[in-house]
């Protein structure tokens, strides 16, 4: 398994070869010792554990929970999945870097406590499973838009996007910014530390 610092702070693209034969496959998702070296501590202890299934131009974020901190890989299908830095006082904050994750490389995703985490199903049935530190709170959740232009996220064109209502209204980067709304750096940095 080898592993990749991506343009946003604490954010890791980790990869790994799946070994096969006339039997099907075998590949490892996770390997805490690639995971420890790239990331400087232990995977979280593992809070739940939920799998998204979704059609072809599906869009799911960007979502944030703070203090929640992810590890994502798909088992079915193709996805670009994109972090997004929504911690106020973080180096690298508004700023945003991409992975594929697909059911042939099996990449996964690290993203740190309180960034932002976007995924665009470009394949039919393309299932995500996806480790977080916390439980899934809807009253801590939010959410931005995916469609910010101030971002410029690189959303395929051509793709019919499937949106719920709260994405297609959650506020721009700015927007949450202006409202006090986005999660503090120091804070995620802490939670990262400890929930390890």
């Amino acid at each position: 398994m080898l592993s990749r610092g991506l343009r946003v702070e604490g954010a890791v693209e980790f990869t790994t070869e799946a070994a096969g034969d006339r039997r099907g496959l075998t590949v490892s998702t996770y390997r805490e010792d690639v995971f420890t070296a790239a990331v400087g501590h232990p995977l979280f202890p593992v809070a739940q554990a939920a799998t998204t299934r979704s059609r072809k131009g599906v869009v799911r974020g960007i979502h944030y929970q703070a203090p929640t901190a992810k590890y994502v890989y798909c088992v079915r299908g193709k996805s670009l999945d994109i972090v997004v830095d929504t911690r106020v006082g973080s180096p690298t904050f508004g700023r945003w870097d991409s992975v594929m994750l697909d059911d042939r490389h099996f990449r996964a995703l690290y993203v740190p406590a309180g960034a932002g985490h976007l995924s665009i199903a470009l394949a039919g049935e393309t299932t995500l499973t996806q480790l977080t530190s916390t439980p899934y709170d809807d009253d801590t959740a939010a959410a931005l838009s995916p469609l910010d232009a101030g971002l410029d996220l690189p959303i395929p064109r051509g793709l019919t996007l499937v949106l719920t209502e709260r994405d297609q209204t959650a506020p721009t980067l700015a927007q949450a910014l202006a409202a006090g709304a986005l999660p503090d750096y120091a804070n995620c940095r802490s939670d990262d530390l400890t929930s390890s």
